[in-house]
């Protein structure tokens, strides 16, 4: 073998490893192209389901309307991993539980989608004994 076909399959096998490294970062998407920063919406409801699962765990809760009838929200939080290490697990929000949020809206033309939420029992009281609730920064 040549010189020049060793150094080309280095450099192939390098930049394959590079790539191999960098995917996963770039699999990973920001908040803000799907979530409006500036559209914030408070919601209180019912928890209809909580989906405690990669990559992102999910609350579905059935907000009452003024015609009497309720819609569905869901709601996008973080990774399962990260929601256990401050206590969280699948039993945290159980159905019926009343909830009380506010979140960035969907983007998303039509959806009821919130995300990046600060949310607490309907009573103001944290979900979790010992978590805290953290205020809204007035910018």
């Amino acid at each position: 073998m040549n010189i020049r076909r060793i150094l080309t399959m280095l450099a192939v096998t390098a930049s394959a490893g590079i790539v191999m490294l960098v995917l996963p970062v770039l699999a990973h998407h920001a908040s803000t192209p799907f979530y409006d920063p500036d559209n914030v919406v408070d919601l209180q409801g019912t928890v209809t389901r909580f989906v405690f699962r990669n990559p992102h765990a999910f609350l579905f809760i059935n907000v009452p309307e003024e015609d009497g009838q309720g819609s569905e929200w869901q709601i996008e939080l973080g990774a399962p991993v990260g929601l256990r290490r401050i206590g969280w697990t699948p039993d945290t929000l159980p159905v019926g539980m009343e909830v009380a949020l506010t979140g960035r809206r969907s983007r998303a033309e039509g959806s009821q989608g919130v995300c990046c939420v600060r949310m607490t029992k309907a009573d103001g009281s944290p979900v979790l004994e010992g978590g805290a609730v953290r205020e809204r920064e007035q910018n």
